[in-house]
């Protein structure tokens, strides 16, 4: 009987703790406070922008939206980060990617603070997350490891396959899998025998943007399979797993929605929280 990982769950029991944090920190006069920043009017970033503020609310994190118009100038926006990073009251500080073009993404990460990157994509956090001594995690592989601890899913001694080798994902992903004693492999798209590579994954994760990618003649038996996808398709979400397909051969799976995506938030809140836990000792 194939087991579904339900995101929603998942993501309302991390809520529910880090609610918890922040009131214990309010009760010793401490407030959280993530800074929201977006530039231009890409209609997937206002909407997650949207989510991120309303989770805020939720669960008595502080947050402050800088709604940047398409033309602002790269100093303009460093000028706000740099005011960003010496404002007390901010923990957290995110900068809904992507940017415009004419914008450096690189230069832009690596302006805000470290200790303020509840992203973790500064270079600083991303070599710590290497050495597996870090504060923060990019929130989507942090959100799936939640999910399979969540679901008592060990990771030591299982073979683990991650498709896609995205900084914001798959690298990461396998970082973490590694560190929790997996044996990992990174696949992408110059990756020969895909299919076989895959197959014998015990835990496979899904980042590669393609709908319906991950076909049954690509998954083992039992396997454990989290899909991170979220394409559209005749107006439909849907993820990188032909999910119906491939469902009767896993032991568990993530849906699309309702699987990683909610965890991805979650995880962004966990840490604004953490990065207020070691700001203030």
């Amino acid at each position: 009987m194939t087991r579904i990982i339900d995101g929603k769950v998942i993501s309302a029991a991390v809520k529910e703790r880090v609610a918890k944090g922040v009131a214990e920190l309010k009760d010793k006069g401490i407030t959280v406070g993530l800074a929201v920043i977006i530039v231009g009017e890409d209609p997937a970033s206002k909407v997650y922008v949207a989510n991120k503020k309303k989770a805020c609310e939720a669960l008595g994190i502080i947050s402050e939206e800088y709604a940047l118009p398409e033309n602002t100038t790269e100093q303009e926006l460093l000028d706000l980060i740099f005011e960003l990073n010496n404002k007390k009251s901010i923990n957290g500080i995110l900068c809904q990617l992507p940017l415009p073009r004419h914008l450096d993404e690189k230069l832009i990460i690596n302006s805000i603070l470290p200790e303020k990157d509840v992203d973790a994509f500064h270079p600083h956090n991303v070599g710590r997350i290497m050495i597996g001594d870090y504060d923060f995690v990019p929130c989507t592989p942090a959100g799936i490891m939640e999910m399979l601890a969540f679901e008592n899913i060990d990771v030591e001694g299982k073979t683990c396959v991650v498709i896609g080798r995205s900084n914001i994902v798959g690298k990461p992903m396998g970082m973490l899998l590694l560190h929790k004693n997996g044996t990992v492999t990174i696949c992408h798209s110059r990756t020969k025998n895909l299919k076989e590579v895959c197959k014998n994954a015990d835990i496979l994760v899904a980042a590669v943007g393609k709908a319906g990618f991950v076909t049954p003649d690509m998954v083992k038996e039992g396997a454990v399979v989290i899909d991170v996808g979220m394409n559209r398709e005749n107006g439909k979400l849907c993820g990188d797993v032909d999910y119906d397909a491939v469902f009767d051969k896993c032991s568990a799976i993530t849906p699309v929605p309702g699987g990683v995506g909610p965890m991805t938030i979650a995880m962004l809140m966990q840490n604004t929280l953490t990065a207020a836990k070691r700001q203030n000792s």
